[in-house]
């Protein structure tokens, strides 16, 4: 039976990358480092589409097709992220958050474009992370859900550090219509496609 041209032999993952990994599967400095690809058992041409960096963890998307990675990562797809910061943080910062705030970002000043960001009421159930976070005796913290469609290299981070409330612990919990729900550290879950 012939192969249906629209017909795809490309192979999609949703992960929870786990804190500690680097977004890749090839690191070149000398320095050890934990890498996707001792998560599992991907195939060679296997692609992190966007990164998290090494102190990030939660929903990562890999595929062994080009052009779907560049569909996920256009700025038409949202990335929502659950923020624990240090300190309570207050309805004004989440103001200037949705704003856009001066961030840094290639040695330039950058402003960062309007997002959508409000306060968690309720603390997130994540499993725990393999360092700890600061305990109590440092003072309060408080969470945030902040969902951008651009991704510059440690925005989040960033963001929230120009407001007064740097970041403790980041997890990304969707890209577009895709979530986190209850992926467990270092889970690997193969689906047809993404449906972003």
């Amino acid at each position: 039976m012939p192969q249906n041209k629209f017909m795809s032999n490309h192979q999609h993952f949703l992960i929870y990358k786990p804190y500690g990994y680097l977004s890749q599967f090839v690191y070149e400095l000398k320095r050890p480092k934990k890498l996707l690809g001792e998560l599992f058992h991907f195939p060679n041409n296997t692609m992190a589409i966007g990164r998290l960096d090494e102190d990030s963890e939660g929903l990562l998307l890999l595929t062994t097709d080009g052009m779907m990675s560049e569909i996920v990562r256009s700025k038409k797809v949202e990335k929502e992220y659950y923020v624990q910061v240090d300190g309570i943080i207050t309805q004004l910062a989440i103001e200037e958050l949705k704003n856009g705030v001066l961030i840094g970002f290639n040695g330039k000043k950058y402003v960062t474009k309007k997002c959508t960001a409000h306060i968690l009421n309720e603390v997130p159930i994540f499993p725990e992370r393999a360092k700890k976070i600061r305990d109590e005796r440092h003072g309060p913290t408080s969470w945030l859900s902040i969902t951008i469609n651009e991704g510059k290299f440690r925005q989040v981070r960033k963001m929230t550090s120009a407001v007064g409330f740097p970041t403790l612990r980041l997890v990304r919990v969707r890209v577009g219509n895709i979530f986190l729900n209850d992926l467990q550290p270092g889970e690997v879950l193969e689906v047809n496609n993404f449906e972003v």
